[in-house]
């Protein structure tokens, strides 16, 4: 009897411990995020083409201003092309999505916010309706380890 009592809660400990793993996810950094939510795939692509996955997992905290796939198709092919021959000018226009530190909906105020890439965007907020320059957020705060993941309808092009 005492075997099969020990069997039994050596059996519900194992189980409750495996569920408890189950069901509570390592946090995402903001790197993860874009590399995990499938409408963010171009985006993550660049990522990795101009060398900042490891920048956006580092510890920041950092707001990154993430346009969709349907954002890039928007983007001149031209345009495109010219990024995927010239790096620095790929960095530049991605550090131009990333605002140092956590801004979440409820943190936006209408007013410039500086980039990483060293330019401002404008943001505005009306209710819970936000928006970056000409873009819309489509989701909001999507929550990571080092920050938070705005989706965004836009690419935005820094001025030269």
């Amino acid at each position: 009897m005492n075997k099969r009592t020990w069997l039994i809660a050596a059996t519900s400990a194992l189980t409750l411990l495996a569920a408890g793993c189950a069901t509570t996810p390592a946090p995402k950094t903001v790197a993860e995020v874009a590399a995990t939510t499938p409408e963010l795939s171009t985006l993550n692509k660049l990522i990795g083409d101009a060398g900042l996955t490891a920048t956006l997992s580092g510890p920041g905290p950092y707001t990154v201003f993430a346009p969709t796939n349907d954002a890039f198709k928007a983007v001149p092919p031209k345009t495109m092309e010219n990024l995927a021959k010239d790096k620095a000018a790929l960095v530049a226009l991605l550090n131009y999505h990333v605002v140092p530190g956590q801004l979440t909906s409820a943190d936006i105020k209408n007013g410039p916010a500086k980039t990483l890439q060293g330019g401002n965007l404008a943001l505005s907020k009306s209710g819970t309706f936000v928006t970056v320059e000409d873009a819309v957020v489509t989701q909001a705060d999507l929550k990571a380890s080092n920050g938070v993941v705005q989706i965004v309808d836009r690419v935005f092009i820094p001025a030269k």
